[in-house]
């Protein structure tokens, strides 16, 4: 690592890892044993430090809690074939994180403290990646508003954190998904392009109504009309439709996931034709029907590349082809999963290898 910042290190006494069971690890639950924290005041960020892992003081009047400014993002680091650390295009989570922070009033970080934060954070928490094929070490880049103020204005001040937590499979089988025609998760003008703490609030309720339901996630669709696909609740949806690879186009309402951005490049590698534009429902159900549509699945941080086995749609359920004849994602998520572990040649130049 390049020590380039003021940073100040405290190590806990004693690791979690002699009581951490890798061979059952909930995604999101079990966390390393230090954090990152930057502290955001009059127009700078300070008081840089790796630390424990564990509750952090805070007054129950900040920002952040009543009027929700927060933000996030999700990267993945990679214990490589050589046993080097890798982390996967972690300049794009940073470009992503600072578009979000702009549009939810939020002091941009800069990439110095957000790199190095990272690469400190890894280095003293290097056990904690994950050796196992299919896993990794889950990054989240979190920041909110700490000001204990109850007016209703940007703040002042700010929390920059980043936690890790070891990872394996986040869905185990294919998936079975609703389209969404009633709820909305994300409006024109409004900030669906931001992973901004909010969007995943008011999902919730709908998707604990889908659960009951027997699905595993939705499938969002415009506010407007509800005629037009956009993304699921955790991820970028991608469909194989007359052997085309089809993905809704990113807009205000639909997030310019890494995993999608990085499969369209490995697909028109691979010769692949691939569009990106608006996906229409009436277009995927006709597409399962007739037999044009040959794959659907979700493509995001945590999901991978996850397969779409079954769509429920206005109280009908449609059943895609077998996962295992699904060629092009099949051939996707390898050269991805390859890349990622070290397996091929970086050509595109996405691990960060610490």
């Amino acid at each position: 690592m390049n020590d380039t910042l003021d940073m100040t290190i405290t190590k806990a006494e004693q690791s979690r890892l002699t009581v951490t069971d890798f061979s059952q690890l909930p995604f999101g639950k079990v966390f390393s044993d230090h954090m990152f924290i930057a502290e955001y005041d009059n127009g700078s960020w300070g008081n840089l430090q790796v630390l424990p892992y564990g509750p952090i003081p805070m007054s129950p009047a900040i920002s952040a809690l009543h009027y929700g400014q927060a933000i996030f993002e999700g990267m993945k680091a990679y214990r490589l074939e050589n046993g080097k650390i890798s982390v996967f295009r972690p300049e794009k989570n940073f470009e992503r994180f600072n578009k979000s922070a702009v549009r939810m009033s939020m002091p941009e970080i800069s990439k110095e403290i957000f790199m190095q934060g990272i690469a400190a954070l890894i280095e003293i928490d290097e056990r904690w990646v994950p050796a196992q094929e299919g896993y990794s070490l889950y990054i989240r880049p979190v920041m909110f508003a700490t000001d204990p103020y109850l007016g209703v204005k940007p703040s002042d001040k700010y929390t920059f954190a980043l936690l890790t937590t070891p990872t394996g499979p986040y869905y185990s089988k294919a998936l079975k998904v609703k389209i969404e025609t009633e709820y909305t998760r994300a409006d024109d003008g409004g900030v669906g392009y931001a992973k901004t703490a909010g969007n995943y609030a008011r999902s919730l309720y709908p998707f604990a109504e889908a659960q009951k339901e027997g699905f595993d996630q939705l499938i969002w669709t415009d506010a407007a009309t509800h005629e037009f696909i956009e993304e699921a609740g955790t991820a970028n949806l991608i469909f194989v439709l007359n052997g085309k690879l089809v993905t809704p186009s990113v807009r205000s309402t639909v997030l310019d996931g890494v995993t999608r951005d990085t499969i369209i490049q490995l697909a028109k590698k691979a010769g692949v034709e691939v569009e990106e534009r608006r996906v229409s429902v009436k277009e995927v159900i006709a597409g399962i029907e007739n037999g044009t549509l040959t794959d659907a699945f979700a493509a995001g941080t945590a999901a991978t590349v996850t397969p779409i086995g079954e769509i429920g749609y206005q109280g009908k359920t449609y059943t895609l082809t077998d996962p295992a004849t699904r060629t092009i994602s099949a051939g996707i998520a390898k050269t991805l999963n390859d890349i990622r572990y070290g397996l091929v040649p970086d050509e595109f130049g996405w691990n960060w290898v610490l």
